[in-house]
């Protein structure tokens, strides 16, 4: 039998004034075993999501900021960072997702360091990454500054999501950390479309398309061939109209496979820790514009070096709670007798995929050891 993986817990309590809840955390995190990790002169990514504008569920700046002081009082050189998006928002370039940023509390005033977009500009300054044992993706498209990092952190909302089921430390690590090619990639075969009704045939995206994969009709407009097509997505980055999009159509079950595998390009061969925090478990991803009221009640915050045990971990407590009386797990047609709420949210999912695959290719146990502090 593997040996299980230690995950660290403390509750949201602090009724105290000898310890605010940045410093538990900060707490947790030490005693979790992140003062052993060779921090001093280095560049420490610190991987979370700043929320879609109008998101409020997404975590606050001010636990950043506890997990930037902490690299810092180890010598390390810690950024905040995070991949734009592949739809259609407020996130979806660097100055856009900078200023989004900002606007949900991000800047480097209140969170002590600086915000790096990781792959770029565009969406495209990315870094091909060898996925050792993958099945799905045998090379990862991953966000430079996430690469260039010499430690990386992983700070996790800990939610619902309506494509993987939940969104843990994998998903923020494994989609968060792909660039535009990359989210691509995992969401469906990494052929993108063209919206007609948008396409103005500029011509933007045959200037940048190596391969010659926009063809024009007599109108002008564009599509995309796809036996010409090999899924760089920057057409999608240069289209001035945004016309040209992602199908999303990957099967549930295969999306959280290339999920756990893009995780593996990125926290293979370097020191990694990962915090997730179990607080306004919404019933779908910081990617929306809105939120919905929290499917349980918070929990608390957990940490381990192990990202697989820590999801395992975070998804049995919230499974353990009693669901909110006036949440989503409360709709018409959603069935929460099976106890998996997350399932029983988005029944087109099963969120233990991810977990099991990620075990699979050697991320790490879902076995855990459960430590409060």
């Amino acid at each position: 039998m593997a040996e299980k993986s230690k995950v660290y817990f403390a509750d949201f309590r602090a009724p105290s004034w000898r310890e605010n809840l940045p410093q538990k955390l900060a707490r947790l995190m030490m005693t979790a075993g992140f003062g052993d990790i060779d921090m001093d002169g280095k560049y420490v990514a610190i991987k979370m999501h700043f929320g879609e504008p109008g998101n409020l569920a997404y975590l606050r700046p001010n636990w950043a900021r506890a997990v930037v002081d902490l690299v810092k009082s180890h010598g390390g050189k810690p950024f905040l960072t995070d991949c734009n998006t592949l739809y259609v928002g407020g996130r979806k370039n660097a100055l856009d997702h900078i200023e989004s940023a900002y606007i949900n509390g991000f800047t480097p005033y209140s969170t002590g360091c600086h915000i790096l977009i990781a792959d770029g500009l565009k969406g495209n300054d990315e870094v091909e990454v060898p996925v050792e044992g993958g099945e799905y993706v045998k090379s990862a498209k991953i966000g430079r500054a996430v690469m260039d990092a010499d430690v990386f952190i992983s700070l996790t909302h800990f939610k619902g999501h309506e494509q993987a089921g939940m969104g843990g430390a994998l998903k923020n690590i494994g989609m968060g950390c792909g660039s535009r090619a990359g989210k691509m990639e995992q969401h469906n075969s990494g052929k993108p479309f063209v919206k007609q009704k948008k396409c103005i045939g500029c011509r933007a995206c045959a200037r940048i398309c190596a391969h010659g994969a926009p063809q024009f009709g007599a109108d002008g407009k564009a599509t995309i061939d796809t036996d010409k097509c090999v899924g760089c997505a920057r057409c999608l980055a240069v289209c001035p109209k945004d016309a040209i999009q992602c199908l999303y159509d990957e099967a549930p079950a295969i999306l959280n496979k290339k999920i756990a595998e893009y995780t593996k390009a990125v926290v293979d061969g370097r020191p990694c820790f990962h915090v997730s925090l179990v607080v306004d478990v919404s019933p779908n991803c910081d990617c929306h514009a809105e939120n919905d009221v929290p499917i349980v009640p918070d929990v608390g915050m957990f940490a381990s070096f192990d990202p697989v045990a820590l999801d395992q971990a975070c998804a049995d407590a919230v499974l353990a709670q009693t669901p909110a009386p006036n949440s989503a797990l409360f709709d018409e047609g959603c069935d929460c007798s099976s106890g998996d709420y997350f399932h029983a949210a988005h029944p087109d999912t099963d969120w233990a995929v991810c977990l099991e695959h990620a075990e699979k290719i050697g991320i790490g146990t879902r076995a855990y050891e459960l430590i409060k502090i």
